[in-house]
């Protein structure tokens, strides 16, 4: 008698995520390296980028609020294509 057990559920791969396996700390990091924290103000109007801008309070900012953190992460995308397109390669 053969007891088959169950396999586990296979893993799915996120290769062609780039926000897979980045914090939104990395991403805002980088964000406003790439912009500066005026720039990253005027693209996303949100106090935490114009007002006394600081990676922590976008941060506690950003897990509180989902409609920002999506607007963080469309931009963060959207830096990344720039990158590609114009032959930026980190």
């Amino acid at each position: 008698m053969s007891t088959d057990s169950p396999k586990p559920a296979p893993v799915t791969k996120q290769a062609n995520n780039p926000l897979h396996g980045k914090t939104l700390e990395a991403i805002v990091t980088e964000l406003a390296d790439c912009y500066g924290w005026d720039g990253l103000g005027e693209r996303i109007p949100v106090r935490c980028f114009t007002f006394e801008p600081s990676v922590g309070s976008s941060l506690k900012f950003l897990r509180k609020t989902p409609w920002a953190r999506e607007k963080v992460e469309g931009l963060y995308l959207f830096m990344l294509r720039e990158m590609r397109r114009s032959g930026y390669k980190p």
